[in-house]
């Protein structure tokens, strides 16, 4: 996989489809942005501004007030990889988005999603 080209892809390129895949599954924005929230700190209208400036990957990981702590609680597979075992720190919290965003999809509660 070509880490470069993924860390370049803008996080607003990405976004609109997380919320397209979990609204076919009966969740909702709301539920993204809480764990996007969770997982970088972002507030509504930071996120807003990220998305605004079409910040890629790279730079929306990098300027993320801070990573939640629990993190280390995400395991299991996404895209064939297990996301503890992911060497490259930024493609980590990468897949740790994704990973997320997949359980709300499969239909995970929040309280279990957000690791409480």
């Amino acid at each position: 996989m070509d880490n470069a080209r993924v860390f370049s892809t803008p996080f607003a390129s990405i976004y609109p489809l997380y919320i397209q895949k979990v609204e076919k599954k009966g969740r909702t924005k709301a539920e993204v942005d809480a764990i996007i929230f969770w997982l970088t700190g972002y507030t509504k209208q930071s996120l807003q501004r990220q998305i605004d400036t079409k910040s890629d990957l790279e730079t929306f990981f990098a300027q993320a007030p801070h990573i939640n702590p629990n993190v280390s609680k995400i395991t299991g597979v996404i895209c064939g990889y297990r996301v503890e075992d992911i060497k490259d720190k930024l493609m980590q919290k990468i897949r740790y988005m994704d990973k997320l965003v997949d359980e709300l999809a499969k239909g995970r509660t929040m309280e279990k999603i957000l690791r409480k």
